[in-house]
């Protein structure tokens, strides 16, 4: 996003994987020299006025961690951002499909489906802690060009080329 200087990053903090996705945004954002500011939410309830005191922090985009709290209340994130008007990344597919500008993340159905030969290994005898740990080695982007549209954005011919999934 050309012109980024400040960036909201949702998240529920007492994660201790989302504390550390937060030092990653913050690593990468200080290479780029954006400003990150986290953005705590730690009940369903507090998503709403939460999102909506975004817009007194002065940031030109969101970034919302894959927590399970936000994942959760996916349609209630989506519609809370919606209202405020800032266009937002997704750590999950399915904010897209809600209706979420974009998100970029691993396919959870290919997740499933690689746990499958998991168990089919531990019912052949197999003991789970000798199976090896597996990191997601494809991670899709989708973008929902309705709501670009609506967020008066023009997505970049090169980025829509690269997506994975193009919601109309």
């Amino acid at each position: 996003m050309p012109g980024l200087r400040r960036l909201a990053v949702i998240l529920y903090p007492d994660s201790a994987a989302e504390a550390r996705a937060l030092k990653s945004y913050e690593a990468a954002a200080r290479a780029l020299s954006i400003e990150v500011r986290p953005v705590e939410i730690r009940t369903p309830g507090d998503i709403r006025p939460v999102i909506a005191d975004i817009t007194q922090m002065n940031v030109q985009a969101i970034a919302a961690v894959g927590s399970t709290l936000l994942t959760a209340n996916s349609k209630q994130v989506v519609a809370a951002v919606e209202r405020i008007h800032i266009p937002a990344i997704y750590a999950n597919l399915d904010f897209a499909r809600s209706g979420g500008l974009m998100a970029y993340a691993p396919n959870l159905s290919d997740h499933f489906l690689r746990a499958a030969t998991y168990v089919d290994k531990i019912f052949k005898g197999a003991k789970p802690g000798d199976l090896p740990i597996e990191q997601p080695t494809r991670v899709e982007l989708v973008i929902n060009l309705k709501t670009a549209k609506a967020l008066g954005l023009t997505i970049p011919r090169s980025l829509t080329l690269r997506a994975d999934e193009l919601i109309q």
